[in-house]
């Protein structure tokens, strides 16, 4: 097993800067604002041979007994006993408050092995910045700075010293399995549906909108079956979107999509089916990722609320016929089961692969049975067909005059692939190849004078034969 790094430390110390600089990535933000890092974040991180898992946590507040500060403070404790070894960041150049004294007092009981890493402390003496530290109790305090890199490789060669070397291991990633991110507006409720897929409070779920403002990757098995959610951001209209840490918030989530296999779109059924809603299923069929829709908090309605939403969600997401829909509570649990078993067949789906010879059958039964319209002069003759892609599938036809297929038939096609496919769940991308002349680049020939010669005397014969 690899050994789990935590990073502790008061809000705004360089946690999440430390996290990016161990893990090589950008996976975190990072902003001049205390307590914008609010769940527990993990990463890959090396060092030399060794290979580490890190937890960059959100500002530590334990004085703090409820609200959003409060659920904070209970994820970072929870890392803590999770983890193998504690970094613990203070701000070199505020030096010791009395917050990191209670902090420091915390990782003491805690049992876990603590390293004391003195932040921010780039261009200064760093042995006169970091003595103070030593009344901390935690032992001798390492000076570094996490946004230039100075002393961060002696720290973590300090915090892994007692760990033996690991053979070397595959790349971390999707590995095969599904990667689902759970996307929809503030406060639908991901973060819970994320925890009741998971079992356990993984992220923070708050009743305020905005509680979650990065994207969190959490790996979980059900029946012995891997994925990796992705609790994501709430996404508001953009004319709303004010605040640069929600910007940045919106892209990350826009960025998960991309990353993702499947998405989960979750609504709220108390609330009417708005623009938003439909917008945010359109970048996901554009991005061409499998969709499932979860209707959420189904169980606070009655049956004519229950049928006004199913109304709304056929008038307003007809565009999403393709997908499965479910009606759920994430709170109680109910009708997340059958979302997990949608997931899987509409991965199933996106990843399928097409034989060419049963695509090939499959287009011409199809133009069989109902031919393209005439286009000119001409009608569209489709050939053959081939994968050319998966997540989405994306099926190329070749053929002549296929420029002139109309988006009905098109529309036509596609249904006819999903249907004998059984490509539920999924967006499909049928594209057209027209064949050419291998001749019409090329300029005729300028006639020679013996040939014109031969055709003068061929069209006197022909005048003397037939007199025209």
């Amino acid at each position: 097993m690899k050994p789990t790094v935590v990073l502790v430390g008061r809000p705004n110390v360089g946690k999440s800067t430390l996290f990016n600089r161990l893990t090589k990535t950008r996976d975190a933000l990072v902003h001049d604002l205390p307590g914008l890092t609010r769940d527990r974040h993990y990463g890959h991180g090396r060092s030399g041979s060794k290979p580490f898992l890190v937890v960059d946590t959100g500002g530590f507040e334990p004085v703090v007994e409820s609200g959003i500060l409060a659920e904070m403070a209970k994820q970072t404790m929870q890392a803590v006993a999770e983890g193998d070894v504690v970094v613990f960041l203070v701000d070199g150049r505020a030096g010791v408050t009395p917050q990191d004294m209670i902090i420091a007092e915390k990782l003491r009981r805690s049992g876990r092995p603590v390293f004391l890493a003195v932040n921010k402390t780039e261009g200064m003496n760093r042995g006169v910045v970091s003595a103070e530290f030593f009344e901390l109790g935690l032992g001798s305090p390492v000076p570094i700075s996490s946004a230039h890199g100075e002393g961060v490789r002696e720290l973590v060669d300090l915090a892994l010293e007692s760990f033996e070397v690991e053979a070397e291991e595959g790349e971390a990633g999707n590995g095969g399995h599904p990667k689902i991110a759970i996307i929809g507006r503030p406060n639908v409720g991901k973060s819970t549906l994320v925890n009741t897929f998971v079992g356990e409070e993984r992220v923070i779920a708050f009743d305020q909108p905005g509680t979650t403002r990065d994207s969190i990757y959490v790996d979980f098995e059900r029946a012995g079956k891997p994925y990796t959610l992705i609790d994501t951001a709430g996404v508001r209209r953009k004319g709303r979107v004010t605040e640069a840490i929600e910007k940045f918030s919106v892209i990350k989530t826009l960025q998960a999509i991309e990353d993702a296999n499947v998405v989960v779109l979750v609504l709220d059924a108390q609330q009417e089916i708005s623009d938003q809603d439909a917008h945010l299923a359109g970048f996901v069929l554009e991005a061409g990722r499998a969709l499932v829709v979860a209707v959420n908090k189904w169980d606070g309605m009655d049956g004519y609320a229950r049928d006004q939403i199913k109304r709304e969600l056929t008038r307003k997401l007809e565009f999403l016929a393709f997908a499965r829909f479910h009606f759920i509570s994430a709170l109680r649990g109910d009708g997340v089961g059958a979302v997990l078993k949608s997931v899987d067949e509409a991965y199933a789906a996106a990843m399928a692969k097409l034989p060419t010879p049963r695509l090939t059958r499959v287009l011409q039964d199809a133009v069989t049975q109902q031919q393209p319209g005439r286009s000119g002069l001409f009608r569209p003759k489709p050939k053959y067909a081939h994968q050319g892609g998966s997540n989405p599938p994306i099926i190329i036809i070749h053929g002549n005059h296929l420029e002139g297929i109309t988006d009905s038939y098109k529309r036509y096609l596609e249904n006819t692939f999903r249907t004998v496919f059984n490509l539920q769940g999924t967006p499909l991308r049928v594209d057209f190849k027209s064949g050419h002349n291998p001749f019409e680049a090329r300029k005729p020939k300028p006639i020679t004078p013996r040939q014109e010669r031969t055709a003068e005397r061929a069209a006197r014969r022909r005048k003397k034969t037939f007199g025209k």
